[in-house]
């Protein structure tokens, strides 16, 4: 059973352009600190020993070629969205039951979450509380929204949601995050809830395919027009939340939303088939996650003399944060002819970044990151 602590926390912040009853945003707004480096100082920042949760990346700003093809995309796989996005609700139902918050994984796990809790109440009537939470790959789990949701809703339980798994490393840090929280008295459950599972990291999931999930394509303007999660000692003080920045300004070209609305318009057209599906999947899948996508990363290391795991990034989603964010080295992909990589050979080709065919590959595609001279 959990067990809130007497920590006591300020209201969160009203920020993000979702509807207040879809999602509360447990960040500090640290929308007037100037934390943006350009991609090739954050690399090297980063490589050099900077943690990435200290800056932000500039922010991709899409073509309208790009935009179109988030909204071609949208428009081809919404109901696919919608059918892995019910099946994983179902799961999470059935396995959790309905005493549950959830807490989404900012920001990439905010959308799927937005998507999760109006599928149960639409289909069930369930009004589940939903925040949307930091966790930081080297730093942890924003404990002090933890408390807060806790103490919000005494007795209930968390279920962590997020978009997709890469290498499973968030899982990691949700599994560390739990042992440590244990010893306060705090008992959470790391089955991290995910639309996607490539990696094969996850027991509660809507499908293992590594297709294009629409959010992947866009950062903040899909994800409620907040930055990425913000962690730096002299920004974030003991009683607060991990920090992130509300980009207001680009209301105008805002699609979190849309893209929301649209994929959950097909909910009562797939209900029926995912919950068939999902009662089928808690007697065949495994108990435990395999992690059978770390075989490839390992591959991977080893064929090009890689030394830092962290710059291999594998599946869709991962291959386009680092097109978007980050500066590649190449790209690596199962076939070239794989419909799942329209966007990605889009934005190598607009970044001059090459693109090879590695056979076997688990994933649709896998993004390298370029190793900078003297880093690790």
């Amino acid at each position: 059973m959990s067990i809130p602590t007497s920590k006591t926390l300020a209201a969160p912040a009203q920020v993000g352009s979702y509807k207040a009853e879809d999602v509360i945003f447990l960040l500090k707004d640290l929308s007037n600190v100037s934390l943006e480096k350009s991609t090739e100082d954050r690399e090297e920042a980063i490589q050099s020993g900077t943690h990435y949760s200290e800056m932000l990346p500039v922010e991709y700003q899409p073509t309208p070629e790009y935009i179109k093809l988030f909204h071609d995309t949208l428009d081809h796989t919404a109901e696919k969205v919608a059918k892995a996005c019910a099946i994983v609700s179902e799961l999470i139902l059935r396995k959790r039951g309905t005493n549950i918050i959830l807490a989404s994984l900012a920001r990439a796990g905010t959308p799927i979450g937005v998507l999760i809790k109006r599928y149960l109440k639409e289909t069930y009537g369930l009004d589940v509380p939903h925040y949307s939470i930091s966790i930081i790959r080297g730093k942890g789990i924003d404990e002090n929204a933890i408390h807060y949701m806790l103490q919000q809703h005494p007795g209930m339980e968390i279920q962590f949601v997020d978009g997709w798994t890469g290498k499973g490393a968030i899982r990691k840090v949700l599994i560390a995050a739990k042992d440590k929280l244990a010893l306060q008295g705090i008992f959470l459950n790391d089955d991290l809830a995910v639309l996607a599972d490539p990696g094969k990291c996850s027991e509660t999931f809507g499908t293992q395919e590594d297709f294009l999930i629409p959010s992947a394509c866009l950062n903040s303007t899909v994800s409620g027009l907040m930055s990425r999660t913000v962690l730096r000692d002299d920004l974030i003080g003991a009683s607060d939340f991990h920090g992130a920045k509300y980009y207001k300004e680009w209301e105008s070209e805002d699609l979190s939303n849309l893209f929301v609305d649209k994929i959950s318009a097909y909910f009562h057209t797939v209900s029926a088939e995912a919950k068939a599906q999902s009662d089928i999947w808690l007697h065949t899948q495994p108990d435990v996650a395999t992690w059978q996508g770390m075989q490839d990363i390992q591959r991977i290391q080893a064929d090009y003399g890689i030394r830092d795991v962290n710059l291999i990034k594998p599946g869709v989603g991962e291959t386009t944060r680092v097109l978007l964010r980050r500066i590649p080295w190449k790209i690596l992909v199962d076939h070239m002819d794989n419909p799942n990589l329209q966007h990605i050979l889009l934005l190598a080709q607009d970044r001059q970044v090459p693109v090879e065919v590695y056979p076997e590959l688990t994933y649709s595609c896998c993004g390298i990151i370029k190793p900078m001279e003297g880093g690790e």
